[in-house]
């Protein structure tokens, strides 16, 4: 008899899922409701849709949408006909779509009604697209320019349910590009087994504590479904058989009441979300709903004042960490044996620290000579890694891509410390660094320590060129109600008085400002803080 070699695909994930949780649900809104059985039957038919267009194996299909229950059918669909799933960053301006569409080499377009104009106004440029599949929330037709279209539910209705093929593992699943903050995009793309392997990990990860996830976990992912495959969370729901709740477009008062309506436990996000939920004016009215939410806070560093803040609803705050490179997740600030049995308060900033590595991922912090940085809380190095689910390159890039995997290790260009209990603790992006006589500045930690003060709503610290160092640190903050900047100042210098922080890394200036830039993705905008100076 034949040996049958297991693929680790998409495929082989739905087998156990479909016999053990055929009943769970997908949650959109208060628009669509449906079980996982409905689910796979649906990315079955929709298979067959794109198949019947001219969908071949090895094309990619782009994807215009916010978090939505199509979206989550492409992100199976596509794949496992041997596609790869574009997802495109909606909130690039319309130039980068287009330059990103056009580097991706896309054939197909699974578009959202509200971003078909966008696309019409330059639909000449767009020649490289053999068809455009568009959807409206309502299932109205849409009327366009854009030739040829099909209604994404009439190519549902008139398929057949589609045998995917048992696909190698190494088929290529998902392409997307990088923010853009440091010159154009870059594109990363992940395989089968990349993602099938990340999911797992992640599997294992959410069941140890402080997340503690059980089957009566319901998740819904705040990280935007174009970004970094919304932390892979679209994937490990179906192997932890737990109910998934799709917010569409990010709305603060419609994701307050999905928490309340839908039981909603566990999301992922990156600090401005958090700060604009718990800020929002009717936030109390929901601080019921909220008590026991866990909420794990990755892309920037999660701010100590911030995390008190979400402790005062019951919300259970936890750091993670990871980048478009790596899939995304590298660590998560989950409790080893001896944090276990330290008392609450001893564990509150163990838990909202970059963390430990995830199962399966290697990870160093290491000085300029490749050498790991003894783990005493003190020495900066950069973070390196190995893994399972690691870009293998910038894609149509091999130069950045050497730069990227010199050595043999990726290099995420993040600066870190190392705690004697093996905590990783970021200090600095090797971009945003503040070096200031030949020394680094651990900017997060200041952005952490000033975030205590209570009437501080957010903190960015970058370098202002400085003639004489370098470059001295400058912080920018938001305010939930009036203070001077004395008050920040005293805070830093009892820090200072403890030697928790040394006097020279206090910022030159506390510049008061209405609200934060943000990136595409919801992160602080560094660069264009650096314009303000």
């Amino acid at each position: 008899m034949a040996f049958y070699k297991f693929e680790l695909n998409f495929k082989n994930m739905f087998p156990a899922t479909l016999r053990n949780y055929p009943d769970q649900e997908i949650v959109y809104q208060d628009i669509k409701r449906y079980t996982f059985r409905d689910f796979y039957e649906r990315i079955r038919k929709i298979a067959g849709g794109l198949v019947s267009i001219g969908v071949k194996p090895g094309d990619t299909v782009a994807v215009l949408d916010w978090d939505t229950y199509h979206y989550m059918e492409a992100y199976y669909a596509v794949p496992m006909i041997g596609a790869t799933l574009h997802t495109v960053n909606i909130r690039y301006p319309p130039e980068l779509i287009f330059y990103t569409m056009q580097h991706a080499e896309d054939k197909f377009v699974i578009i959202r009604d509200e971003f078909v104009p966008i696309v019409e106004r330059a639909a000449q440029l767009f020649d490289f697209v053999k068809g455009w599949i568009i959807y409206s929330d309502k299932n109205e037709e849409i009327k366009t320019v854009l030739t040829p279209n099909y209604n994404y539910e009439d190519l549902v209705n008139s398929s057949e349910p589609y045998e995917f093929p048992d696909l190698d593992e190494n088929t290529r699943a998902t392409i997307f590009y990088t923010s853009g903050t440091t010159g154009l995009p870059k594109g990363v793309t992940f395989t089968q087994r990349n993602l099938v392997l990340h999911a797992t990990s992640l599997a294992m990860a959410v069941h140890v504590e402080p997340l503690y996830v059980t089957d009566k976990d319901v998740f819904m992912s705040l990280v935007p479904m174009f970004h970094v495959h919304s932390w892979g969370l679209p994937y490990t729901t179906i192997l932890t058989g737990n109910k998934y709740v799709l917010p569409g477009r990010y709305d603060v008062k419609k994701i307050l009441d999905l928490i309340k309506n839908e039981h909603v436990t566990l999301s992922l996000m990156v600090p401005s979300i958090l700060y604009m939920i718990l800020t929002h004016p009717e936030v109390e009215n929901y601080a019921k709903y909220l008590e026991g939410w866990k909420v794990v806070i990755g892309g920037a560093a999660l701010p100590k004042g911030l995390a008190k803040m979400a402790e005062k609803y019951g919300i259970n705050t936890i750091g993670g960490y990871g980048l478009s490179e790596t899939c995304p997740v590298l660590t998560i600030a989950l409790f080893t044996n001896k944090i276990k049995h330290m008392k609450d308060e001893e564990r509150f900033d163990y838990k909202i620290s970059t963390g430990i590595p995830i199962p399966f991922v290697n990870l160093r912090v290491v000085d300029s000579l490749g050498k790991e940085v003894p783990w005493d809380n003190r020495s900066i190095g950069e973070i390196v890694v190995r893994a399972p689910w690691l870009t293998g390159e910038y894609y149509k890039d091999p130069e950045k891509t050497e730069e990227l995997w010199r050595d043999g290790w990726l290099h995420t260009g993040d600066l870190a410390v190392v705690d004697p209990m093996g905590y990783i603790h970021i200090v600095d992006r090797e971009k945003d660094a503040v070096k200031s006589g030949g020394e680094f500045i651990p900017s997060l930690l200041l952005e952490n320590i000033i975030s205590e003060v209570p009437e501080v709503g957010e903190v960015a610290i970058i370098g202002k060129p400085d003639p004489k160092w370098g470059e001295r640190p400058i912080a920018f903050v938001t305010l939930k109600s009036k203070i001077d900047k004395e008050k920040i100042y005293s805070h830093l210098n009892r820090y200072v008085e403890t030697g928790r922080i040394q006097k020279w890394w206090i910022p030159d200036d506390i510049i008061f400002i209405e609200s934060m830039p943000k990136t595409s993705t919801n992160k602080i905008d560094k660069k264009e803080l650096r314009k303000l100076l």
